[in-house]
């Protein structure tokens, strides 16, 4: 579970500091996918890097589990991210001259827990199998970024993102640059994996046409939010 308590975020403009994030409570709960929806500019990206432990606020607390990564230092909240948060930025960002297995397995031996054989070369190979293989990309595990699709790019970034069986996940709009069609099939794959894995999922959304895959919804305008989460369906 992640818990966001009376998150404040600001960032410095000339002789003043904006408010990105003001004040912001929620809580994403394992086996939910709570959706962040707002206009451009409301705080939305902001919240997400003060959840991913990226961005430290100036106030409050951002707890993963019982933990406030709030209040680690920055190697302490690297170790505390490689452990227990998986990201999905908006880009996938892969490694162009990497194949799909090889993505996965890049960022399994960066560091983090390791279970189901630790970090032995086949024990990770097969982590990385299995999971290109949940997100249906078993037949294109030695193809690189150029011969994958933008919808397979997107899932080879989320099996990335799960390498470690993060207590959460957090994706940043992660149909911006699908056609509807693909968008959808993301949408629902993250939901299927966030319940069969029971993550707590945080994403971030401008596009609602997909918002019946979400369990909660929130709305950020001027980085606060507009009420208390609602179900999405």
């Amino acid at each position: 579970m992640i818990t966001l308590d009376d998150v404040t975020l600001t960032f410095p403009d000339g002789d003043r500091r904006i408010t990105a994030v003001d004040h912001v409570s929620l809580v994403a709960r394992p086996g939910v996918v709570t959706g962040i929806t707002g206009p451009s500019g409301s705080g939305k990206s902001s919240l997400l890097a003060v959840a991913a432990t990226l961005i430290r606020p100036d106030s409050g607390r951002v707890l993963i589990g019982d933990v406030d990564a709030a209040a680690l230092s920055r190697d302490e909240a690297t170790a505390l991210r490689r452990a227990h948060i998986g990201i999905v930025f908006q880009q996938s960002n892969l490694l162009p001259s990497l194949t799909a297995r090889e993505q996965v397995l890049v960022m399994a031996h960066l560091g983090g827990r390791h279970p189901a054989g630790g970090r032995r070369a086949g024990g990770l190979r097969d982590r990385a199998d299995d999971l290109l293989d949940a997100v249906g990309l078993s037949d294109h595990l030695d193809k690189r970024p150029a011969q994958l699709s933008g919808g397979q790019r997107q899932r080879v970034a989320i099996a990335r993102a799960l390498v470690h069986e993060p207590d959460v996940l957090l994706v940043d709009e992660p149909t911006s640059a699908l056609d509807q069609e693909r968008g959808a099939a993301i949408m629902e794959l993250i939901a299927k994996l966030t319940r069969e894995r029971d993550t707590a999922t945080m994403l971030v959304t401008h596009d609602l046409v997909h918002r019946g895959t979400l369990d909660e919804l929130v709305t950020v305008g001027d980085g606060r939010l507009a009420g208390a989460p609602v179900i999405a369906a």
